[in-house]
């Protein structure tokens, strides 16, 4: 369309050309009228003077006015007159009168156009040079209104600018979690390692004493023996009676070596769990825990709707339950402690409660809370959680709640 439009610039100099086909009018301008007014794009012509020479009907819609309103009209005064803050945008600096006095073709998608009531709207505009015999003439402009893309476009980079916002937000989170995760792992190990230095102490102090003092023993005894009858001035009888009292001796320390041994495996691992299960294992670590923690203690357990657990979860549970009365031993400073323990078919419920001095909740939330992170991390390992509630000088209250495996 615009290469036909600048082929033929002499009749575009007629406000009317291409408008009004009479009989004395080429055939090819009733057709160039018709091909104007069937597209939907707005399309008109300036002279030198930047004054309209032509517009068809969805130009002049676009912009507010009637055709005939607009013909003769400086274009730029017109439509073209204000930058997007309202700023006057002066005629020298307009690309489409450019393309006539510079004879410079453009194409413009980032300015506005105004409307006869005042309103403006994105526009892309095309401006190119109407020549004749060397000489320009003018220029024809096609424009568009581009509003609705630039709404789409702005949504666009705002939902980006959302959706980069949550990223860097969830980047950020993953990357505490993983950090988090790190710490919890190091701490892990080091518990491991002061948990074996501990275990290993335990084993040379009282149990390698243990045996020394037994070696002794045995080389006593057998050193007695060989001089048994052998000295006139002790008689048989008393021989006997020392060795006697040494081997009653000797008892008393295996039996304490097998206690040491036994405390030391049940550390490790309490074998009622193994034996009895889980519920006998909570009950006989809380009673245990309030009678070394010298505490009172409010019991309340009901299981009477609970079934079987797989191992590797009661052991969870367990371990849970463990650091949540060491949490109570550590910290609290409790003379009570009320534990609460509920089982269905479903769920499991572990309430420890103490009266102890309690502690802000973000001390809870602190990046070295490892106790606690270990807690929850187990817990939602098995599709459960740990809510926390306490308050300086109230005491803490730890709430278990987990989804057993086989509901």
């Amino acid at each position: 369309m615009l290469s036909a439009l600048r082929h033929h610039p002499a009749p575009l100099a007629s406000p009317t050309a291409g408008y009004l086909p009479g009989a004395d009018q080429p055939v090819w301008r009733d057709k160039l009228s018709q091909l104007l007014e069937s597209t939907g794009e707005g399309i008109f012509g300036i002279d030198m003077d930047g004054r309209c020479t032509f517009i068809n009907r969805a130009g002049a819609e676009q912009l507010g006015y009637a055709p005939a309103e607009v013909l003769g009209r400086n274009m730029h005064e017109l439509a073209h007159h204000s930058q997007a803050d309202g700023a006057h945008y002066p005629e020298q600096l307009c690309p489409i009168f450019n393309a006539f006095r510079k004879a410079l073709p453009c194409r413009i998608d980032t300015e506005l156009f105004w409307r006869k009531n005042g309103s403006a709207f994105a526009v892309e505009y095309s401006s190119y040079p109407i020549v004749d015999g060397g000489v320009v003439q003018g220029a024809v402009v096609t424009f568009v209104d581009i509003s609705a893309r630039r709404q789409a476009e702005d949504a666009l980079r705002q939902a980006h600018a959302v959706l980069e916002q949550r990223v860097s937000e969830r980047t950020l989170a993953l990357s505490e979690a993983l950090q988090q995760l790190r710490e919890l792992s190091a701490y892990t190990h080091s518990v491991r390692e002061e948990e074996r230095t501990r275990i290993a102490r335990e084993v040379h102090d009282e149990l390698g004493s243990l045996l020394v003092a037994l070696k002794m023993d045995v080389g006593w005894l057998d050193k007695r023996l060989q001089d048994l009858g052998s000295s006139p001035a002790v008689s048989a009888q008393q021989q006997r009676d020392t060795m006697r009292s040494k081997c009653q001796n000797m008892g008393r320390q295996i039996e304490i070596a097998v206690d040491n041994v036994g405390r030391i495996i049940t550390d490790l691992r309490p074998s009622i769990l193994d034996h009895q299960g889980l519920w006998a294992a909570l009950d006989w670590q809380a009673h245990e825990f309030v009678q070394s923690a010298e505490l009172a203690l409010d019991w309340q357990m009901d299981i009477s709707e609970a079934a079987a657990l797989p191992e590797q979860q009661a052991i969870a549970i367990f371990r849970i339950f463990q650091e949540m009365l060491s949490n109570v031993g550590r910290h609290a400073q409790a003379s009570r402690v009320a534990i609460t323990i509920q089982a269905t078919a479903t769920d499991i419920h572990i309430r420890v409660q103490d009266n102890g001095r309690g502690a802000a909740p973000e001390a809870f939330e602190a990046a070295n809370a490892y106790g606690v992170m270990g807690m929850r991390e187990r817990a939602r390992h098995w599709g459960g959680t740990l809510a926390i509630a306490s308050q300086i000088g109230l005491g803490s209250l730890f709430h278990l709640r987990i989804q057993l495996l086989n509901s």
